[in-house]
């Protein structure tokens, strides 16, 4: 699997599946899960919605995955991961780990090749991005030797120049 970081807009990204670090109600936010739900089109929302009426009434839980369609995204999927948030005590890295691991496993499942990610629990939910840099890429490093030549690439498209600092720091280490 090839693995890379880059500075940009992952609203734009040309990939089969871009994460979407959700809160929990599925229902849109701030920050990267906003701009998705604005990007994507009023169809995310009422997929979400959806969900919500069906499959998860209570929401998704931290460190969890499901797909939605990407609707108006050059991605075809859209895969909702919900972070831990350190302002709440959700210091456990096993829940950042498990964002990332659920997340390549169900875009994987969705046939997708290709995955761009954010920095999943950096910036509102307070992790400092030299350790979710980390954590993410032990998590994918980890994933893709369980399941060789699953996804072919996975993009970390980061929004601010000194998180993607923290992800070329991690990829050099």
């Amino acid at each position: 699997m090839q693995i890379t970081a880059e500075q940009g807009d992952i609203t734009t990204a040309q990939v089969d599946a871009v994460v979407n670090a959700a809160n929990s109600t599925l229902l849109g936010g701030g920050g990267v899960d906003g701009a998705i739900h604005t990007a994507a089109g009023p169809r995310l929302l009422e997929a979400c919605e959806e969900l919500r009426r069906t499959t998860l009434p209570d929401g998704l839980g931290v460190g969890d995955a499901v797909v939605t369609p990407g609707f108006d995204l050059p991605a075809a999927w859209v895969v909702h991961t919900v972070g831990p948030n350190r302002h709440r005590g959700e210091t456990d890295p096993d829940l950042l780990t498990s964002c990332f691991r659920q997340s390549l496993g169900v875009a994987a499942d969705a046939k997708s090749r290709t995955v761009a990610f954010p920095a999943v629990s950096a910036g509102a939910y307070g992790w400092d991005a030299d350790d979710v840099a980390r954590i993410a890429l032990e998590a994918v490093r980890a994933w893709d030797d369980e399941n060789p030549a699953a996804i072919d690439a996975v993009r970390f498209v980061l929004f601010s120049a000194g998180v993607l600092g923290a992800f070329e720091r991690a990829l050099e280490g």
